[in-house]
């Protein structure tokens, strides 16, 4: 199994938005295809922000990781958070997820980041069975979000 990493650009947006949209689909998350598109823009445009990785089997796109980067004092530094990441149902459960959560801790190290977080939904077992079997430990926090209205 030839598996390649490939960092992602604008002028790769078109596929990263086929992919998003596929993520989105399966995990029956709301997508604008407009507004995911202005979002990819700016985060592909500025690498501030993070990075955006294609899995790549032979010559077929397979997946994709998005890393974004922050910053915290409790973990000492630089810190980063696996936004998403996807692969199509037919490449899971062949070591593929396992090697791309590594090469993404490969990633960061190289950016000098501290700790690295994701989030699993409770009803995903075998998404928490990896990220478990790879070292990532549940917290006793929950993960809390308010969003932000821009137009009010």
């Amino acid at each position: 199994m030839n598996i390649n990493y490939q960092k992602a650009a604008v002028s790769d947006l078109t596929l990263v938005l086929e992919l998003v949209e596929e993520f989105h689909e399966t995990e029956n998350l709301a997508f604008d295809k407009n507004n995911v598109r202005d979002v990819l823009i700016q985060f592909l445009s500025n690498e501030f922000f993070g990075q955006t990785w294609l899995i790549w089997q032979e010559d077929e796109v397979i997946g994709y990781i998005i890393l974004t980067l922050g910053y915290s004092l409790e973990y000492r530094g630089r810190d980063a958070f696996v936004d998403e990441f996807y692969l199509r149902p037919q490449h899971r459960g062949q070591g593929i997820g396992t090697q791309t959560l590594r090469f993404a801790e490969e990633i960061c190290h190289s950016l000098g980041v501290q700790a690295l977080h994701l989030e699993v939904d409770f009803e995903n077992p075998k998404a928490q069975r990896l990220y478990h079997r790879v070292g990532y430990q549940k917290h006793e926090r929950f993960l809390m979000t308010k969003l932000l209205n821009r137009e009010a």
